[in-house]
């Protein structure tokens, strides 16, 4: 569910407003939630048009920061994806709009980024590790490894055989 800013439910309020120096404060926000590496369900809650200013890699380009819901057992989280939008991650971009059913193999396709938010498909999530350059502290949380094709069969939704059935 989206609100008229086209943001997550949730994600700004009507109320939120800047804080003053001296304000009182008491939300301590939502719980993290680290999901296992695995194959999950996802929906696109919504995205941002943002602007990569280069790197090693990267030339400056524009990206899609897109959110992502994922859910297991343990609960759910949103996982902020970039998508860059350049010739060298144009295959990350086709493997996107593949995975959430816009695009098959081998096809072209416009973008089409109005009907992104609310998309839903089955990605596999990995756990990313780093250190706080200042104080050393180990830090993990969940990003997105793959995008599957809606029918290609991840390996956990891979077919078994049951003897008497076609």
């Amino acid at each position: 569910m989206t609100n008229n800013n086209n943001l997550p439910e949730g994600f700004y309020e009507d109320n939120d407003r800047e804080l003053g120096w001296d304000d009182e404060i008491q939300n301590d926000g939502p719980d993290f939630v680290l999901l296992p590496e695995g194959d999950y369900d996802f929906e696109v809650v919504t995205f941002e048009r943002a602007r990569h200013s280069g790197s090693e890699k990267l030339p400056p380009c524009n990206k899609a920061v897109v959110h992502i819901k994922v859910t297991g057992k343990e609960g759910s989280t949103t996982i902020k994806h970039n998508l860059f939008l350049h010739t060298k991650t144009e295959g990350m971009l086709c493997a996107f709009f593949a995975g959430i059913g816009q695009r098959k193999k081998g096809e072209k396709l416009s973008m089409n980024w109005n009907s992104v938010p609310g998309s839903k498909g089955r990605c596999k999530i990995g756990i990313r590790k780093w250190k706080n350059k200042d104080s050393g502290e180990e830090y993990s949380s969940n990003e997105i490894k793959k995008f599957y094709e809606p029918a290609e069969k991840s390996p956990t939704q891979q077919a078994t055989f049951q003897p008497g059935t076609f």
